[in-house]
């Protein structure tokens, strides 16, 4: 795997890790301004929608893990496919759930951001 591949593999870990602790300002540092979030419920998200449902606590990841990620280091962009298992309280509901996802990631002036997430759910 590519040098990039590997880092942003880390760096999306590290992201996963942030919504599971409500780091926003890690979060805010991980994902670009014009994020388009795509949850396996169909419903889209921008960055300050995701963050903002954080904050205000409706919505609660309280984990999520990453399987089986590969990249594919396009130069300033690298895609990401994996699965995770994810476990989240959403509007007070507990829900855990696995889903496949591609996840992309731009290098914007030397920093890597996410600029794209879309997930599909797996059969339960």
């Amino acid at each position: 795997m590519s040098e990039n591949g590997d880092r942003i593999i880390a760096l999306d870990n590290e992201r996963m890790q942030a919504m599971a602790d409500k780091d926003v300002a890690k979060l805010n540092n991980l994902i670009c301004k014009d994020l388009v979030y795509t949850h396996s419920s169909a419903r889209l998200d921008t960055k300050d929608s995701l963050i903002g449902a954080m904050e205000s606590g409706a919505t609660v990841y309280t984990s999520v893990v990453p399987s089986d990620v590969t990249a594919q280091d396009l130069g300033n962009a690298v895609v990401l496919t994996g699965a995770a298992q994810i476990s989240v309280v959403s509007n007070s509901t507990p829900n855990s759930f696995g889903v496949r996802f591609t996840d992309v990631y731009q290098n914007q002036n030397g920093t890597w951001r996410m600029v794209a997430w879309q997930s599909t759910k797996l059969p339960a």
